[in-house]
């Protein structure tokens, strides 16, 4: 048998398979998507089989796997077919794509053990190899030691059986979570004799035999140890003298690790769907029993009830045995969907975010490999959950950015979607309030089908929006951070009993540390961008690269004392709110704030039940949270993403003042939305106070077909970086040449650039990118080979190199 392996080294040089022999004691155990290990040169590499047969068309003489790491594959045939495709289409390598798609857990560095389940089993069929085996007290095998005794037949025979497993450990991280549980060894007769017996000997022994007695049969089996102790009231102490005395048996059991097992759950049933719902509804359920493949755009204003049609959708898609997988885009989404979705499914919902734990992922890519799990909820990497039979797709506020890997491999997770539907014939649902250009411009020439949902579930109206001009209040002198409108406002609100949220995409204390003497901005030593003020930490921190130092007391420049803090963050906001309200309840939610595991969870559950007032937060405040009591949106500064360098600036704006509009008014209380702005007649300001979507589409399609951009132009970034600023220059200007003295007369490609990056210094690497806009796909295509080609003796050269298809960042 050959095996077509992809090894582990990320270079245009092995960016292909290499065939390998498989040796007579593996071949009955090798799988399509398992790893294994390979002789490559001098070296011993990770590799993954993603082909088989019994011919090569290599001329010499195969080397031989040496090592199986996977009795189960992790990639199904599907995965490693969307791989190949993914790697010629982003011009990413291979290694890179197959890696992208697992949980780290495979990734980093491991030791492999075989556990035994069923010691009886196991003796009776290793019974000829007994003299060789020696049993440890946690019954465990090094997985080389036992390969070294036992035929690989054997091994995969007893894995089936589930008489052994295989358990990746992580070093210094158990990998298989074990709970204790506790079996009685005494028949009901001789526990009541022994209780009989003791009489007031040894009270809390007899408390726990009394406790058996009382609840035979139901206990009688094993049960969780520390269960046990709880209901019966009784210590571990007592419970280890009664095993002690042969009375009870201590046994471990592997369970998962559940990321749900602390939120509370109230089952919940399908509710009766309003018009243009079932509308909605019928046109994809029609698509899932035909098993067609369709893409459906359903933009439905905020609060119009998509959520309950993901549910029924799935709901049907389970119904005929098939899986669906539901993308969020942010993390601070996933509690409030997950919720949503394990209280409408109790059982089968895997969820696979990066809030999770490395252990909790791979847990949870096991229940979904074993057919446990068939609904998947999670953010952008979840879209690779290795389902076997897919009925559905939805991806919720389809127009986030964060559906884009911002490092290689650059795949868009919609991408990935429209690939895997087509591959299972099953329909794709994008949904969102706000499509983003590209989307709705598809629907609009026929290749998406368009559904709208125009109407809120409670029939209210979307809420005003007042849009307050600023500058006029930096006339007066007034406070920077709010409007005398807002400070009413909010008063008001705290003085009803209602809640209120605030946006401000901008954390920290203050933009930057400026010297009143002669000018001085402290800077980030290895960024050319300012540090930002933290007052809580009381440090200075770069938002690239993590730099961080103490406040100092003088300026570097001219050793001033005169320092002052000059912009706005959220921290600087949570404080003035102290001030002027103290006895309010602030929630402040950002990237300092939700570092540690849960604190998103933990901060919602907090507002949700009315444990605040006032949540402030960055973007992630700002879609899909749906709250009945916030009656008012304030948003501190909208103009904070307007003027950024990128073309895609005022339609982010725009998609996140009106989803962050749309968390008011969404109950029975009627809600109110005041933007601080200093462009109040910003056509984006415009369209959003009016909540018109569709004026704002064909406004800004107007723009992007004026300046060549798309979704009239395909774009591509290719963008390299040094620590020697002339190198990196050289060799951006060079990959000009190249392709502009091939494609000199083609009038459909059109090269800005080069030009050096937004920030033009990142963690000591210089940037400079050059932005290729064409028509035809296959017009740059050998280009970009050639230049992924050259990529790794450009890295050799300090040199990195990037291509990124369709770019959503540029800063």
């Amino acid at each position: 048998m050959i095996v077509q392996v992809i090894v582990d080294i990320p270079a245009a040089q092995v960016n292909r398979t290499f065939d390998y022999q498989v040796p007579a004691k593996w071949q009955s155990i090798i799988q399509l998507g398992i790893r294994v290990q390979v002789p490559f040169g001098r070296r011993q590499l990770l590799g993954f089989v993603v082909g088989m047969d019994d011919t090569t068309l290599f001329s010499g003489e195969l080397k031989e796997i040496t090592g199986v790491l996977d009795y189960v594959s992790f990639l199904n045939p599907e995965l490693i077919e969307l791989s190949e495709y993914l790697a010629g289409n982003l011009h990413a390598f291979r290694i890179s794509v197959l890696q992208a798609m697992l949980p780290n857990m495979l990734k980093v560095k491991y030791e492999n053990i075989f556990i035994i389940n069923d010691l009886q089993k196991f003796q009776t069929m290793t019974l000829e190899f007994a003299e060789q085996l020696m049993y440890g007290p946690e019954i465990e095998f090094q997985k080389l030691t036992l390969e070294a005794i036992l035929p690989g037949q054997l091994i995969k025979e007893m894995i089936q059986a589930e008489v052994i497993e295989l358990e990746y450990r992580v070093l210094n991280q158990t990998t298989h979570k074990k709970i204790p549980y506790l079996k009685p060894l005494l028949n009901f007769e001789d526990m009541q004799a022994i209780v009989e017996k003791q009489g007031k000997r040894s009270p809390k022994q007899v408390q726990l035999l009394t406790y058996y007695l009382a609840n035979y049969p139901l206990m009688w089996e094993e049960a969780p140890l520390n269960e046990v102790a709880k209901r019966s009231g009784v210590s571990t102490a007592t419970i280890k003298s009664v095993i002690d005395k042969g009375w009870f048996e201590r046994q471990e059991r592997q369970v998962y690790r559940d990321p749900l097992a602390n939120q509370e759950r109230h089952s919940t049933t399908a509710r009766a769907l309003l018009p243009e719902q079932a509308i909605a509804f019928n046109a994809v359920k029609d698509a899932i029993t035909a098993e067609r493949n369709e893409t459906f755009l359903l933009e439905g204003v905020t609060g119009s009830g998509k959520t309950e049609v993901y549910l029924q959708l799935m709901a049907h898609a389970r119904q005929r045995g098939e899986a669906a997988i539901l993308l969020v885009p942010e993390i601070s989404l996933t509690p409030q969907m997950v919720a949503r979705v394990t209280e409408r499914f109790s059982t089968g919902v895997a969820v696979l975010h990066s809030g999770l734990s490395t252990s909790e992922k791979y847990d949870e890519w096991r229940r979904i490999i074993k057919g446990e799990a068939t609904i998947v909820v999670g953010a952008r990497s979840s879209v690779f959950a290795p389902l076997d039979k897919l009925g559905l797709i939805i991806i919720d506020e389809e127009h986030e950015t964060t559906y884009k890997q911002a490092d290689n491999p650059r795949y868009h997770a919609r991408d990935v979607a429209l690939w895997r539907c087509q591959y299972h014939q099953c329909p794709l649902v994008l949904g969102s309030a706000t499509p983003s250009l590209e989307t709705r411009s598809r629907a609009e020439v026929g290749r998406y089908t368009l559904l709208k949902m125009e109407a809120r579930v409670n029939q209210a109206p979307l809420p005003p929006v007042e849009i307050i001009d600023m500058t006029q209040m930096a006339v007066r002198e007034t406070s920077n951070e709010f409007s005398p409108l807002l400070k009413e406002k909010i008063r008001d609100r705290l003085e009803k009993k209602e809640q209120i949220v605030l946006l401000l995409n901008r954390r920290g204390y203050a933009s930057y540390l400026l010297c009143r003497e002669c000018g001085y901005v402290l800077e980030c030593p290895r960024c050319d961008i300012s540090l930002t003020y933290h007052k809580h930490d009381h440090k200075m921190k770069c938002h690239y690269c993590d730099f961080q130092q103490n406040i100092p007391r003088n300026c570097p420049q001219c050793q001033s004392t005169h320092l002052r803090t000059f912009g706005l963050g959220t921290q600087k906001v949570a404080e003035t709110l102290e001030e002027l309200y103290p006895d309010a309840r602030v929630i402040r939610m950002d990237n300092d704030t939700t570092r540690r595991k849960g604190q998103h969870e933990k901060l919602l559950k907090q507002f949700a039940e009315e444990k605040a007032d006032i949540l402030l937060g960055t973007q992630m405040i700002a879609k899909g949270l749906d709250f009945e009591k916030v009656t008012l949106v304030g948003v501190i500064n909208a103009d904070t993403s307007l003027n950024l360098p990128d073309f895609r600036a005022g339609e982010k704006t725009f998609q996140l003042l009106t989803q962050v509009a749309g968390r008011t008014g969404r109950g029975r209380f009627a809600g109110e939305v005041l933007i601080q702005t200093y462009n109040p007649e910003h056509y984006v300001m415009q369209f959003a106070k009016q909540h018109d979507y569709e004026k704002f589409f064909y406004y800004e399609m107007k723009r992007r077909h004026i300046g060549n951009y798309p979704p009239y132009f395909y774009t591509t970034l290719i963008s390299v970086s040094s620590k020697n600023l002339a190198n990196a220059q050289e060799k951006i200007y060079e990959i000009k040449a190249n392709i502009y003295n091939q494609q000199s007369s083609n009038s459909d490609l059109l090269i800005l650039g080069p030009s050096k990056g937004p920030v033009a210094r990142i963690n000591e690497y210089y940037h400079f990118q050059l932005m290729l806009k064409y028509k035809n796909k296959k017009l740059v295509q050998s280009q970009l080979n050639e230049i992924l080609t050259a990529s790794q003796q450009d890295l050799q050269q300090g040199l990195r190199v990037s291509i990124d298809h369709e770019p959503l960042y540029f800063i």
